[in-house]
């Protein structure tokens, strides 16, 4: 029974590519994302990213018009994930897929899109093995390990010398803590301990005071966007780890959704990151002001960005190939723009963005917000989990 169903799964496959083939008018990309529950922030800001990407550059592309499709996950749920994949491919008949805000919901669609041959790009999901489950997955987000070993290493040249890890326990935080680890101890530095945190917990009391009990001059953590990160970088403030003299290293625990939440607690709180929604730049500026426009009251941070310059690597295969998915991966192969972020490229072998890595730090800005101040830079970083 499996196999027939399969089989009738890759017929179906097979109907749709020569309908597309056929008739290019409309080209559809199906999004799968978060867009209800407590992560829902995840879906907001890629809708709206798309949705200003669509109003600077209009929803055509060679003649042909691209229309975006979205499906909600609820959160990290490999099994919706794959489900709505499913109706997309099938019944949409979408020949690009996007969004994939956890890790698990990108695994789950690699089989999928293999058969399909219908390219998807990660517009967060940052497991640095994703990319080596299918050669049709791109990214235009960042990996743990992009973005970790750069802060290890600048903790270690400024300072640290014992450190406590304390990250979410799955695929994302085992990637940071591994990262971190590494460079960190090539560094010379000392890992103390090393604490794994459940995911869906908001409760951090009892890891704050096994973080003050280790002997760590500083912490590095990882947590995902969202709840989590809100609660542990509050919680870390309002139990004295900061006057115990325990420094705070991380990467998207700042986030710009949730920083001025944590009010002046905040302020010098040590990050690496491949964006900040007060990078220095016109087509930042451009992009931030437009997105203020459009949705007032929103904030740009990693998952608009990755949006935001996801859409734009779509845009560039559909002009360079329509809807041959295997032409449109080879296409995206050493593409090269500016990006809000900065220059970006896309990594021919592993398929993943190379950018820079910018060490940041807590701010107050003169309109009276928290800003993640960039004020060192590390250029050109590629995946550095790709294939280790």
């Amino acid at each position: 029974m499996r196999q027939l169903r399969w089989g009738l799964f890759a017929s179906s496959f097979a109907v749709l590519a020569f309908a597309g083939a056929a008739s290019a008018e409309t080209i559809k990309v199906g999004v799968i994302a978060t867009f209800s529950g407590p992560n829902a922030i995840w879906g907001k800001q890629f809708r709206e990213a798309i949705q200003v990407y669509a109003a600077e550059h209009g929803t055509e592309v060679n003649g042909n018009t691209v229309e975006f499709i979205y499906k909600d996950v609820g959160g990290p749920n490999p099994d919706a994930s794959k489900a709505a994949a499913q109706e997309l491919l099938i019944r949409e008949g979408v020949k690009y897929l996007a969004g994939f805000d956890f890790t698990p919901n990108a695994m789950a669609v690699a089989p999928l899109i293999n058969q399909a041959k219908v390219p998807a790009v990660i517009f967060n999901a940052a497991t640095s093995a994703i990319n080596e489950q299918s050669e049709y997955f791109l990214r235009t987000s960042f990996t743990l390990w992009q973005v970790t070993v750069p802060i290890a290493q600048w903790a270690a040249d400024n300072g640290a010398k014992k450190v406590i890890t304390a990250v979410t326990d799955y695929n994302p935080g085992v990637d940071a803590e591994s990262a971190f680890v590494s460079a960190f101890e090539e560094k010379g530095g000392t890992i103390v301990d090393k604490i794994r945190m459940p995911l869906q917990t908001t409760d951090f009391a009892p890891f704050m005071q096994r973080i003050k009990n280790s002997g760590a001059d500083a912490v590095f953590a990882f947590l995902p966007a969202g709840p989590a990160t809100f609660a542990f970088t509050k919680a870390y403030n309002e139990n004295g780890l900061k006057e115990a003299g325990i420094t705070f290293y991380g990467t998207g625990e700042t986030d710009e959704t949730t920083i001025d939440a944590l009010g002046d607690q905040a302020i010098g709180l040590t990050t690496a990151y491949h964006y900040s929604g007060v990078h220095d730049s016109d087509l930042n500026r451009s992009f931030t002001a437009k997105l203020e426009e459009m949705f007032p009251q929103s904030r740009a941070n990693l998952a608009s960005v990755g949006a935001y310059d996801g859409v734009h690597l779509i845009y560039k295969m559909i002009e360079a190939a329509g809807t041959d998915g295997e032409k449109a991966i080879e296409s995206s192969k050493g593409l090269s723009w500016e990006s809000p972020r900065g220059l970006i490229s896309i990594d021919p072998d592993s398929r993943h963005v190379i950018q820079n890595v910018y060490i940041r730090r807590v701010e107050r800005a003169e309109n009276g917000s928290l800003v993640n101040r960039e004020f060192d830079t590390v250029e050109n970083v590629p995946d550095l989990g790709f294939s280790r």
